[in-house]
């Protein structure tokens, strides 16, 4: 999340583009289609034991309050410009880790933006506990982060 004295969410440009686009799609596409459905349930009658109508207002209520996370997201967004570095670790920086002691396990990561984190499409955002420990590395570099099973040695292979 944002710093608690600073509202200001840092994303890169493809974040923003993201989530603007994101934020479209529901807008224009996804909720008239949502407020159809409850439209048609509605018609149906005995709303009380009406699945369809339940069904479709809690989609309703789940889209707007996305649309509204998004929005303000969008408004406190900072964009952060990708460093160009392939010395030290920065926002935008595609790198490759392996597990201290474990070198043929290597990973790749790119770090991006607080909201654009995805491990499984190998995104690292800047402000989660491995993002920290790797910013401002450098190849060769040890990142230590604690987990639950104690701490885990990250080394810096390569930096793109």
């Amino acid at each position: 999340m944002a710093d608690k004295n600073n509202n200001t969410i840092e994303l890169t440009q493809q974040g923003y583009d993201e989530l603007q686009q994101e934020l479209e799609e529901l807008e224009k596409v996804e909720l008239p289609k949502i407020i159809e459905r409850v439209a048609n349930a509605r018609e149906q009658g005995d709303l009380s034991e009406n699945a369809d109508y339940q069904s479709a207002k809690d989609e309703q209520s789940m889209a707007e309050t996305r649309i509204s996370e998004i929005k303000d997201i969008l408004q406190r967004a900072k964009i952060i410009k990708k460093t160009r570095s392939h010395q030290k670790i920065g926002v935008g920086s595609q790198i490759t880790v392996y597990l201290k002691g474990k070198a043929k396990k290597s990973f790749d990561y790119e770090i991006v933006g607080e909201f654009e984190g995805d491990p499984a499409e190998g995104k690292i955002s800047s402000v989660s506990p491995l993002g920290k420990a790797l910013m401002g590395k450098k190849k060769g570099d040890e990142a230590k982060v604690a987990a639950p099973a104690g701490e885990i040695v990250y080394v810096i292979e390569k930096i793109k």
